[in-house]
């Protein structure tokens, strides 16, 4: 059953605004995926911030055509049936939420992405991107980088008191 005009120009709204507001944006071929696995990938979506849409790759077109931002992106990449991944707060969200679910899934291939600033990613670079670490690792790693000094400092200062202690311990004994 064809989409209305209507319903037309409200999913190309929607995508205009998710576009504006995403961070980072992805486009993934889903075919072969059951409905289940589609949800699946809805849901581990959700847990990270990223909105799962399946719009027709016209529609996108359009919405990006209306975004000053996306005017001069390109979109040749966008064929097939895609599923798009948005996420308004992490840049990298929506390429690792993709990718981690097409490890698992191997119909799901990483086809194109745009980044927030308007351009357009091709498919060597998503897949780059879905391979970095998350915002938590990254800060994991930063504060294990501080207090790794902090942490060899406090061994030196136990390790001297440590052995004091061993040499009064081993003075007593002869006394």
């Amino acid at each position: 059953m064809a989409i209305t005009r209507d319903k037309k120009n409200t999913s190309v709204a929607e995508l205009v605004t998710l576009f504006a507001d995403a961070k980072g944006a992805v486009g993934a071929a889903y075919t072969g995926l059951s409905v289940a696995d589609m949800q699946e990938l809805r849901a581990s979506a959700r847990e990270a911030d990223v909105l799962i849409k399946v719009v027709k790759n016209r529609l996108v077109r359009v919405a990006l055509s209306q975004n000053e931002k996306f005017k001069a992106a390109d979109t040749s990449l966008l064929t097939g049936q895609l599923v798009y991944a948005f996420s308004s707060v992490d840049e990298v969200a929506p390429a690792q939420i993709l990718a981690a679910f097409g490890k698992k899934h191997p119909e799901l291939q990483l086809i194109a992405g745009f980044d927030g600033s308007g351009a357009s990613l091709d498919t060597a670079t998503v897949k780059a991107l879905a391979e970095l670490p998350t915002k938590d690792q990254l800060r994991g790693q930063v504060v294990s980088v501080l207090a790794a000094p902090l942490t060899r400092f406090l061994g030196v200062a136990n390790g001297a008191q440590r052995g004091f202690a061993q040499v009064l311990s081993l003075r007593a004994e002869q006394i």
